[in-house]
């Protein structure tokens, strides 16, 4: 495993990443950025794969956790979607040159979504860095359709007054906090229910019997998304982590493919 590195960010957070594989540049084979989940961390199973995968192939891969999230600082609570955003900007930006696929899981999916359209919005070079999207049980517009919706008026009504929520983990010993800022700055980035244009190649990787990201969720950002190459792979009997040894190949075959791509299309 590669040494942990430090981005100082724009608002003062010291963020932990890691880079695996040979060196990032402008120039070479297409890379990975990895972006993880809701209270995840980069050195997960997948992401772990994934730079074993760039190790094995000659290629970057950039990993990170968000603010409050493992090895960085701040304190998770006062993460929001706009802050978390912001910080995978900043690292991509400063530290993943050159052509990535970029693979998003859970929130990590809504955040690299994000992440397009941000580096789309504002032109430039950078908005061609991005040569593939793998969505991963993808949870877009989560605070809405995943929290604020579910819940009844009680718990609504709960959080509006005390402003967070503690919620009971099935991944770990630590409970969810989910505040009212998170949800209420997620109104700010609400993707679906409008087309969204993705001039890459996307590749949605779905558990059929995930408690947490539904498939008809999964279905919903598909229908959502537009472009020349957008699939959706439902995986019969898989969970929300997809973590399985069959899964965790099908995720490298996916991510190896889209750079493959990515090489010959620039060779």
């Amino acid at each position: 495993m590669s040494d942990i590195l430090y981005h100082e960010a724009a608002s003062g957070v010291r963020l932990a990443f890691r880079a695996d594989g040979v060196a990032p540049s402008g120039h070479g084979p297409a890379g990975l950025f990895w972006l993880g989940g809701f209270m995840s961390d980069m050195d997960g199973t997948k992401a772990q794969a994934l730079a074993d995968l760039a190790a094995r192939t000659g290629r970057s891969s950039v990993r990170f956790d968000y603010s409050g999230h493992g090895a960085s600082g701040g304190a998770f609570r006062d993460g929001t979607i706009s802050k978390w955003l912001d910080e995978a900007y900043e690292v991509f930006t400063s530290h993943a040159a050159g052509p990535r696929v970029v693979i998003g899981s859970s929130m990590g999916g809504w955040i690299a979504l994000l992440l397009l359209k941000q580096l789309l919005e504002a032109g430039g070079s950078a908005a061609r860095q991005i040569c593939g999207l793998v969505l991963i049980a993808p949870a877009a517009d989560m605070t809405r359709d995943l929290m604020w919706e579910t819940w009844d008026t009680a718990t609504r009504e709960r959080i509006e007054r005390d402003g967070l929520l503690s919620e009971p983990s099935d991944y770990g010993d630590e409970p969810y906090i989910i505040t009212r800022d998170l949800i209420t700055d997620g109104r700010r980035h609400l993707l679906l229910g409008k087309p969204f244009e993705t001039p890459c190649p996307v590749r949605i990787l779905q558990g059929e019997d995930d408690p947490d990201v539904p498939w008809e969720h999964a279905l919903k950002i598909y229908h959502a998304l537009s472009g020349d190459d957008i699939s959706l792979t439902l995986i019969k009997a898989g969970d929300h982590r997809l973590s399985e040894p069959g899964n965790i190949a099908m995720l490298q075959e996916t991510c190896l493919a889209l750079c493959e791509r990515a090489d010959a299309s620039a060779s």
